[in-house]
């Protein structure tokens, strides 16, 4: 088993941020200086993976223009001798080999992976979620591929959150307790239960967007009956794999799926930036207005 593709899904409407996403894409949402889907694009990168393919709907050309070569741009930086920016805007052309299809009609996260089929076809490959940015020393893509490597099945990413909030999650029924040290472990998930009441939920291990799936996902979906909202639900699919295992996400992970959770991401990324004066800005406002 090797992994060697990623897929992006990037074609739902982000209705909770109307009205910026009317006219703009959800995952091109600005963290610091760059989109969301690009962190996540420079994640796969990160893990070896140059063969992405990213699943967009109506309306989204702009993930595709932020990825293609600007000549007109970067005629003008260059004769402006701004060599650090063209810099950048060259480096974002040349992440890797990106390639494109549309989702027809919007009918859930299930529905937008099998649009990847064709391109995978029989070989295992990386979903990314294109509205979660996950910050750690070893990309999380890396991770889940060494583990699905070495097990040879499908590997997810898994947090723990508190358990007041497992409701908002699909949760992994894995016999773990909760002090387990799972540190560079992966460990057998037996189900996954999609939003569960707190008294209902077999743990508060949470799926966070990160996946390694063989081809066994295609006929898993290809048999899955839509579910919640008339959408083929994810998970529900996971839960017909022959095998899969988990691994305990480390490192910082950022749902830009809210406006709260948007101004939560750039504001700890921000003060982790490491470039001094964007982090010494922030800082200074924080301390000015709470003080």
């Amino acid at each position: 088993m090797e992994v060697t593709k990623a897929v992006i899904p990037a074609a739902g409407f982000g209705t909770r941020f109307l009205p910026v996403t009317k006219a703009q894409p959800k995952e091109m949402m600005p963290v610091l200086d760059k989109p969301t889907i690009q962190y996540v694009v420079e994640e796969a990168i990160a893990a070896g993976i140059e063969d992405i393919l990213i699943i967009t709907g109506r309306g989204k050309q702009a993930i595709e223009r932020h990825f293609d070569k600007s000549y007109e741009l970067e005629e003008a930086l260059e004769a402006a001798g701004k060599t650090d920016r063209l810099n950048r805007v060259e480096e974002i052309a040349d992440l890797g080999d990106i390639h494109y299809v549309r989702q027809k009609e919007r009918e859930g996260l299930g529905d937008a992976v099998r649009y990847a089929e064709k391109h995978v076809g029989e070989n295992p490959f990386a979903l990314l979620l294109g509205d979660t940015i996950i910050e750690s020393d070893t990309p999380c893509t890396q991770t889940l591929i060494e583990h699905a490597e070495a097990h040879d099945v499908s590997t997810l990413s898994l947090e723990r959150v508190p358990w007041a909030q497992v409701s908002s999650y699909g949760v992994a029924d894995a016999d773990i307790d909760d002090d387990t040290d799972l540190t560079d472990e992966s460990f057998p998930v037996s189900d996954f239960i999609e939003k569960p009441a707190r008294e209902d939920a077999p743990s508060n291990l949470a799926i966070t967007g990160r996946y390694i799936f063989t081809a066994e996902i295609f006929d898993a979906l290809d048999a899955t009956e839509k579910g919640v909202g008339g959408e083929l639900q994810l998970t529900d699919a996971i839960r017909k794999l022959t095998d899969i295992r988990g691994v305990e996400l480390t490192g910082d992970r950022y749902d830009i799926g809210t406006i709260p959770s948007w101004l939560r991401a750039n504001i700890e990324m921000s003060l982790q930036y490491d470039d001094g004066e964007m982090n010494a800005a922030v800082e200074e406002f924080l301390q000015e207005r709470f003080r």
